[in-house]
């Protein structure tokens, strides 16, 4: 699951070398921070929020098929 995160946020920001994913056992769940550049955070939120919603449902349909809660969040 992390692997997808990385793998979706570096394909979206100008520097992916910089993005780093950190997985955090949550009681319910995991939470995935995602630390970028401070010049791409604009890019990996996306207008309106878009971006990082749509990559929100992405590893929440992923995780659903293995039967876990996870939750997406920018630092």
């Amino acid at each position: 699951m992390k692997e997808l995160v990385e793998y979706v946020a570096r394909g979206v920001v100008e520097h992916p070398e910089r993005v780093t994913v950190t997985e955090i056992p949550h009681r319910p769940g995991l939470i995935y921070e995602i630390e970028v550049a401070p010049e791409d955070t604009g890019k990996i939120i996306g207008r309106q929020g878009r971006m990082i919603n749509a990559l929100r449902m992405l590893v929440k349909a992923a995780a659903t098929r293995q039967g876990v809660r996870v939750n997406v969040e920018v630092v």
